[in-house]
Protein backbone atom coordinates (compact mmCIF):
# COMPACT_ATOMS: atom_id res chain seq x y z
CA UNK A 1 0.00 0.00 0.00
CA UNK A 2 1.25 3.47 -0.85
CA UNK A 3 2.26 5.86 1.90
CA UNK A 4 -0.42 8.58 2.00
CA UNK A 5 0.25 12.08 3.27
CA UNK A 6 -1.87 15.18 3.64
CA UNK A 7 0.03 18.44 3.14
CA UNK A 8 -1.51 21.66 4.42
CA UNK A 9 -0.06 24.91 3.09
CA UNK A 10 -1.05 28.08 4.93
CA UNK A 11 -1.66 31.57 3.59
CA UNK A 12 1.54 32.86 5.18
CA UNK A 13 3.55 30.36 3.15
CA UNK A 14 1.77 31.13 -0.11
CA UNK A 15 1.78 34.93 0.11
CA UNK A 16 4.48 37.57 0.03
CA UNK A 17 4.89 40.38 2.55
CA UNK A 18 2.48 42.56 0.55
CA UNK A 19 -0.20 39.86 0.68
CA UNK A 20 0.07 38.90 -2.99
CA UNK A 21 0.42 35.29 -4.03
CA UNK A 22 4.05 34.12 -4.11
CA UNK A 23 4.02 32.27 -7.44
CA UNK A 24 7.66 31.25 -7.09
CA UNK A 25 6.97 29.45 -3.82
CA UNK A 26 3.81 27.83 -5.16
CA UNK A 27 5.85 26.56 -8.11
CA UNK A 28 8.56 25.20 -5.79
CA UNK A 29 5.96 23.35 -3.70
CA UNK A 30 4.46 21.85 -6.84
CA UNK A 31 7.94 20.65 -7.87
CA UNK A 32 8.34 18.92 -4.51
CA UNK A 33 4.89 17.34 -4.51
CA UNK A 34 5.53 15.99 -8.00
CA UNK A 35 8.78 14.51 -6.64
CA UNK A 36 6.92 12.89 -3.72
CA UNK A 37 4.50 11.27 -6.14
CA UNK A 38 7.40 9.87 -8.16
CA UNK A 39 8.58 8.19 -4.94
CA UNK A 40 5.26 6.34 -4.81
CA UNK A 41 3.71 8.60 -2.14
CA UNK A 42 0.04 9.55 -2.41
CA UNK A 43 -0.54 13.23 -1.71
CA UNK A 44 -3.64 15.21 -0.75
CA UNK A 45 -3.03 18.96 -0.77
CA UNK A 46 -5.01 21.27 1.52
CA UNK A 47 -4.25 24.75 0.24
CA UNK A 48 -5.11 28.14 1.69
CA UNK A 49 -4.67 31.30 -0.34
CA UNK A 50 -7.98 31.79 -2.15
CA UNK A 51 -9.06 34.88 -0.23
CA UNK A 52 -5.59 36.41 -0.56
CA UNK A 53 -5.66 35.74 -4.32
CA UNK A 54 -9.04 37.37 -4.72
CA UNK A 55 -8.22 40.36 -2.56
CA UNK A 56 -5.29 41.24 -4.82
CA UNK A 57 -7.22 40.51 -7.99
CA UNK A 58 -10.11 42.90 -7.34
CA UNK A 59 -10.31 46.60 -6.54
CA UNK A 60 -13.58 47.32 -4.77
CA UNK A 61 -14.60 50.98 -4.55
CA UNK A 62 -17.32 50.52 -1.93
CA UNK A 63 -17.46 49.08 1.54
CA UNK A 64 -18.09 45.37 2.13
CA UNK A 65 -18.65 43.69 5.46
CA UNK A 66 -16.38 40.81 6.51
CA UNK A 67 -18.72 38.09 5.23
CA UNK A 68 -19.18 39.79 1.86
CA UNK A 69 -15.42 40.25 1.51
CA UNK A 70 -14.76 36.60 2.29
CA UNK A 71 -17.39 35.40 -0.17
CA UNK A 72 -16.35 37.73 -2.97
CA UNK A 73 -12.59 37.36 -2.68
CA UNK A 74 -12.70 33.60 -2.20
CA UNK A 75 -14.99 33.11 -5.21
CA UNK A 76 -12.62 35.05 -7.47
CA UNK A 77 -9.42 33.85 -5.81
CA UNK A 78 -10.22 30.13 -5.78
CA UNK A 79 -10.43 30.13 -9.59
CA UNK A 80 -7.06 31.85 -9.84
CA UNK A 81 -5.43 29.59 -7.25
CA UNK A 82 -6.60 26.29 -8.72
CA UNK A 83 -5.84 27.53 -12.23
CA UNK A 84 -2.27 28.14 -11.16
CA UNK A 85 -1.99 24.68 -9.60
CA UNK A 86 -3.49 23.15 -12.75
CA UNK A 87 -0.93 24.81 -15.00
CA UNK A 88 2.03 23.98 -12.78
CA UNK A 89 1.11 20.34 -12.17
CA UNK A 90 0.32 19.82 -15.85
CA UNK A 91 4.03 20.36 -16.57
CA UNK A 92 4.61 17.08 -14.69
CA UNK A 93 1.65 15.29 -16.24
CA UNK A 94 -0.18 15.35 -12.90
CA UNK A 95 -3.97 15.63 -13.00
CA UNK A 96 -5.53 17.68 -10.21
CA UNK A 97 -9.08 17.88 -8.93
CA UNK A 98 -10.71 20.50 -6.73
CA UNK A 99 -12.55 19.57 -3.54
CA UNK A 100 -14.42 22.40 -1.82
CA UNK A 101 -15.91 21.33 1.48
CA UNK A 102 -17.73 22.53 4.57
CA UNK A 103 -17.65 21.53 8.21
CA UNK A 104 -21.03 19.81 8.01
CA UNK A 105 -19.56 17.34 5.49
CA UNK A 106 -17.55 15.79 8.33
CA UNK A 107 -20.59 14.84 10.37
CA UNK A 108 -21.35 11.11 10.20
CA UNK A 109 -23.71 10.33 7.38
CA UNK A 110 -24.23 10.49 3.64
CA UNK A 111 -22.28 13.70 3.01
CA UNK A 112 -19.24 12.33 4.81
CA UNK A 113 -19.40 9.11 2.85
CA UNK A 114 -19.85 10.94 -0.46
CA UNK A 115 -16.85 13.17 0.14
CA UNK A 116 -14.71 10.24 1.25
CA UNK A 117 -15.76 8.23 -1.82
CA UNK A 118 -14.99 11.17 -4.12
CA UNK A 119 -11.48 11.59 -2.79
CA UNK A 120 -10.89 7.85 -2.77
CA UNK A 121 -11.78 7.51 -6.45
CA UNK A 122 -9.56 10.48 -7.27
CA UNK A 123 -6.58 8.81 -5.60
CA UNK A 124 -7.35 5.46 -7.19
CA UNK A 125 -7.21 7.17 -10.59
CA UNK A 126 -3.99 9.03 -9.83
CA UNK A 127 -5.65 12.44 -9.47
CA UNK A 128 -4.23 14.82 -6.86
CA UNK A 129 -7.02 16.26 -4.68
CA UNK A 130 -6.64 19.97 -3.86
CA UNK A 131 -8.88 20.74 -0.91
CA UNK A 132 -10.07 24.04 0.52
CA UNK A 133 -13.00 25.26 2.55
CA UNK A 134 -15.92 26.49 0.47
CA UNK A 135 -15.59 30.07 1.71
CA UNK A 136 -18.39 31.30 -0.52
CA UNK A 137 -21.00 29.63 1.67
CA UNK A 138 -19.12 28.79 4.88
CA UNK A 139 -19.59 31.72 7.23
CA UNK A 140 -19.69 32.20 11.03
CA UNK A 141 -20.70 28.98 12.79
CA UNK A 142 -20.40 26.93 9.59
CA UNK A 143 -16.69 27.65 9.23
CA UNK A 144 -13.75 25.49 10.17
CA UNK A 145 -11.50 27.15 12.71
CA UNK A 146 -8.97 27.29 9.85
CA UNK A 147 -7.37 24.97 7.32
CA UNK A 148 -5.31 23.32 10.06
CA UNK A 149 -8.53 21.88 11.42
CA UNK A 150 -9.69 20.97 7.91
CA UNK A 151 -6.45 19.18 7.08
CA UNK A 152 -6.65 17.17 10.30
CA UNK A 153 -10.18 16.05 9.47
CA UNK A 154 -9.12 15.12 5.94
CA UNK A 155 -6.15 13.12 7.28
CA UNK A 156 -8.47 11.13 9.53
CA UNK A 157 -11.19 10.72 6.89
CA UNK A 158 -8.70 9.39 4.33
CA UNK A 159 -6.68 7.36 6.86
CA UNK A 160 -3.44 9.13 6.00
CA UNK A 161 -0.12 7.95 7.38
CA UNK A 162 1.25 11.47 7.86
CA UNK A 163 -0.08 15.03 8.09
CA UNK A 164 2.38 17.82 7.27
CA UNK A 165 1.45 21.33 8.40
CA UNK A 166 3.58 23.90 6.59
CA UNK A 167 3.89 27.16 8.52
CA UNK A 168 6.29 30.11 8.33
CA UNK A 169 8.36 28.89 11.30
CA UNK A 170 10.19 25.60 11.89
CA UNK A 171 7.83 24.19 14.51
CA UNK A 172 7.05 24.56 18.20
CA UNK A 173 9.66 26.24 20.40
CA UNK A 174 10.16 26.34 24.16
CA UNK A 175 9.65 30.13 23.96
CA UNK A 176 9.02 32.79 21.35
CA UNK A 177 10.66 31.73 18.05
CA UNK A 178 12.53 35.05 17.87
CA UNK A 179 14.11 34.53 21.29
CA UNK A 180 17.64 33.08 20.86
CA UNK A 181 17.15 31.19 24.15
CA UNK A 182 14.20 29.27 22.70
CA UNK A 183 14.79 25.74 21.49
CA UNK A 184 12.90 23.86 18.80
CA UNK A 185 11.00 20.86 20.15
CA UNK A 186 11.85 18.15 17.65
CA UNK A 187 9.65 15.32 18.93
CA UNK A 188 6.39 15.20 20.83
CA UNK A 189 5.33 11.93 22.41
CA UNK A 190 1.64 11.07 22.80
CA UNK A 191 -0.03 12.85 25.74
CA UNK A 192 2.87 15.30 26.20
CA UNK A 193 1.41 18.71 27.07
CA UNK A 194 3.03 21.65 25.25
CA UNK A 195 0.34 24.23 26.00
CA UNK A 196 2.75 26.36 28.08
CA UNK A 197 4.94 26.83 24.99
CA UNK A 198 2.25 27.81 22.50
CA UNK A 199 2.23 31.44 21.41
CA UNK A 200 -1.20 33.10 21.00
CA UNK A 201 -0.42 35.06 17.82
CA UNK A 202 -2.38 34.30 14.69
CA UNK A 203 -0.92 34.38 11.20
CA UNK A 204 -0.88 37.63 9.25
CA UNK A 205 -2.93 36.52 6.26
CA UNK A 206 -4.72 33.41 7.53
CA UNK A 207 -7.02 32.53 10.44
CA UNK A 208 -4.69 30.12 12.16
CA UNK A 209 -1.59 30.19 14.28
CA UNK A 210 0.56 27.78 16.28
CA UNK A 211 -2.21 27.18 18.81
CA UNK A 212 -4.42 25.89 16.02
CA UNK A 213 -1.64 23.68 14.65
CA UNK A 214 -0.94 22.26 18.11
CA UNK A 215 -4.64 21.51 18.68
CA UNK A 216 -4.92 19.80 15.30
CA UNK A 217 -1.65 17.90 15.77
CA UNK A 218 -2.60 16.45 19.14
CA UNK A 219 -6.04 15.41 17.90
CA UNK A 220 -4.65 13.73 14.78
CA UNK A 221 -1.82 12.13 16.76
CA UNK A 222 -4.41 10.51 19.05
CA UNK A 223 -5.99 9.02 15.93
CA UNK A 224 -2.69 7.23 15.22
CA UNK A 225 -1.45 9.55 12.46
CA UNK A 226 2.02 11.10 12.53
CA UNK A 227 2.03 14.91 12.32
CA UNK A 228 4.89 17.17 11.24
CA UNK A 229 4.99 20.95 11.63
CA UNK A 230 7.65 22.50 9.41
CA UNK A 231 8.64 25.73 7.69
CA UNK A 232 7.17 25.97 4.20
CA UNK A 233 9.43 28.92 3.42
CA UNK A 234 12.52 26.70 3.59
CA UNK A 235 13.85 25.57 0.21
CA UNK A 236 12.93 21.98 -0.65
CA UNK A 237 11.33 21.41 2.75
CA UNK A 238 9.18 18.46 1.64
CA UNK A 239 11.99 16.56 -0.05
CA UNK A 240 14.27 17.29 2.93
CA UNK A 241 11.71 15.86 5.37
CA UNK A 242 11.72 12.62 3.38
CA UNK A 243 15.41 12.35 2.53
CA UNK A 244 17.13 14.02 5.50
CA UNK A 245 14.62 14.24 8.37
CA UNK A 246 17.30 14.26 11.08
CA UNK A 247 18.97 17.30 9.55
CA UNK A 248 15.74 19.20 8.80
CA UNK A 249 14.27 21.44 11.52
CA UNK A 250 10.69 20.46 12.36
CA UNK A 251 8.42 19.32 15.17
CA UNK A 252 7.11 15.78 14.85
CA UNK A 253 4.17 14.37 16.81
CA UNK A 254 4.97 10.67 16.91
CA UNK A 255 2.48 7.86 17.34
CA UNK A 256 2.71 5.19 20.00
Amino acid sequence: MKHRIVIKVGSNVLTRQDGKLDVTRVSALVDQIAWLRRQGIEVILVSSGAVACGRRELTVDHSLDSVEQRQLFSAVGQVKLVGLYYDLFREYGVHVGQVLTMKENFEPGEQYQNQQACMRVMLENDVLPIVNENDTVSVTELMFTDNDELSGLIAQMMQADTLILLSNIDGIYTGHPDDPQSELISEVAPDRDLSDYIQPEKSAFGRGGMHSKYTTATRVQRAGIRVIIANGERDDILTALVEHPADTPHTEFVTA
